[in-house]
């Protein structure tokens, strides 16, 4: 099924959302509104609002207060997108120039800090600092999370244990925050919200697993072929990770010698990518991300909603059928 058809119930929300949320894209400044300009333009799939809206869609009408929620989150996400684009020195984003390949390193990262200052004032100005704790919360797990991974990275470590602590920190934890957001706005229960909580930390782990499987599975349009980004970057994730349980030692050292020289040649790419399915790694991390999926699905099965509880089943689904 199709995001959009998913998010059909709160397709009004999401419409007056997109309305509010550009409006926080203004300033005085020349340079500033420019670029703020080009990032309205640039959109996005609305993932991260529609499940805070679909969360609260669960629990009755939704609220003023989810739309103030799902703008800390989109706006704290937009920056962390800025910000990785520095760190990663990525110069495209959802096929636009990224704001660093565009107006250079030093600029995009104040355009981070900008949006997230923008995050900060708007809980502060609805006294919404149940929303504030939340967000600041996920701000510093996520930097942990991406400090982890480039450890990880920097002195070759990996563990299928480390690969879930990185990707709890550096994805999930947002997707959490949403939901728990989404539940905070609507006046539920501690209990519920963190029930919430677990249920978008699952979906983010599936998330993340899949945009994994998909760096050895779908093709750079200008080649044909997997791009291996992971690989490149000496990023050890789960496909890769699942694949050695069924590699022989040898195996395992001789690609790890690889990803640690770096400056891996196309061969060495594909040769790694093909190691990669024949021993049923991809395979075997779609499984897992199913398993999270599964486990959120669970989570459900206590609410009494069944409409908004079988739009967020679809949601969930969604994730792993996804094709990008």
């Amino acid at each position: 099924m199709k995001l959009d058809k998913i998010i059909e119930p709160v397709k009004g929300n999401l419409a007056e959302f997109d309305e509010y949320y550009n409006s926080q894209f203004q300033s005085k400044i020349p340079l500033l509104n420019m670029i703020l300009k080009y990032m309205a333009r640039r959109g996005g799939k609305k993932i991260r609002p529609s499940l805070v809206f679909l969360t609260a869609n669960l629990f009755g009408e939704i609220t003023k207060r989810a739309y103030t929620g799902a703008a800390m989150i989109e706006l704290l996400h937009t920056a962390t997108l800025v910000h990785d684009d520095v760190v990663d020195n990525a110069n495209e984003r959802r096929g636009f120039l990224s704001i660093n390949a565009i107006w250079k390193n030093k600029i995009a990262v104040l355009i981070g800090d900008f949006l997230l200052s923008k995050g900060l004032l708007i809980a502060v100005e609805t006294n919404e600092f149940e929303f504030l704790k939340v967000t600041s919360s996920s701000v510093q797990k996520m930097s942990e999370g991406e400090l982890l991974s480039m450890e990880s990275s920097r002195k070759m470590k990996y563990s299928e244990e480390l690969y879930y602590e990185i990707t709890k920190g550096k994805t999930a934890v947002l997707l959490r925050a949403c939901c728990e957001i989404g539940a905070i706005a609507q006046k539920q229960p501690q209990e519920v919200i963190e029930k919430m909580g677990e249920f978008g930390e699952l979906l983010g782990m599936a998330f993340q697993i899949i945009d994994d499987v998909f760096d050895y599975t779908k093709s750079n349009y200008l080649i044909g072929k997997p791009v291996g980004n992971d690989i490149k970057e000496k990023k050890i994730t789960l496909p890769l990770l699942m694949a050695f349980r069924n590699a022989q030692k040898s195996e395992i050292e001789s690609i790890i010698k690889k990803i640690k020289n770096g400056k891996l040649n196309k061969k060495e790419v594909t040769d790694i990518i093909e190691f990669v399915k024949e021993k049923s790694g991809v395979e075997a991390a779609k499984l897992k991300a199913e398993e999270y999926i599964q486990n959120a699905i669970e989570i459900l099965k206590e609410f009494e909603n069944v409409q908004a509880k079988e739009t967020l089943i679809d949601f969930a689904n969604f994730i792993i059928q996804r094709d990008k």
